[in-house]
């Protein structure tokens, strides 16, 4: 398995905070979904997402990681022991993902795109 990329998401009261990230940072818009906004640099090397509340989990994530092989990171998941707190669904906005916590607690968002 490959990781791809790893995103911090920061939850936040109102996506339109973002605003105030692109314009500190210069980064821009690449995605929004009304409640995930997530903000790059010109190559796209560089990511941050800000999330309101997650769509169809019921905890946020701390942090997104695109994997080649998202099948091989949930069995992994599994086999650690790890919570899964969103199992791996097929998701509306073109990715296949779950969601696993971490022994302290932090949210992790695992997916590949469709």
């Amino acid at each position: 398995m490959t990781v791809h990329r790893v995103v911090p998401i920061l939850t936040v009261p109102d996506v339109g905070i973002a605003r105030e990230y692109a314009a500190v940072l210069g980064l821009q818009v690449v995605m929004d979904h009304g409640w995930i906004v997530t903000l790059a640099d010109a190559d796209h090397r560089n990511q941050l997402s800000l999330m309101t509340k997650d769509q169809t989990a019921q905890r946020n994530p701390d942090v997104s990681v695109e994997v080649d092989d998202v099948e091989a990171a949930y069995r992994a998941a599994i086999g650690a022991g790890l919570e899964i707190v969103h199992p791996l669904t097929d998701e509306d906005w073109g990715v296949r993902r779950f969601l696993f916590a971490d022994s302290a607690g932090n949210v992790v968002n695992v997916l590949t795109h469709r």
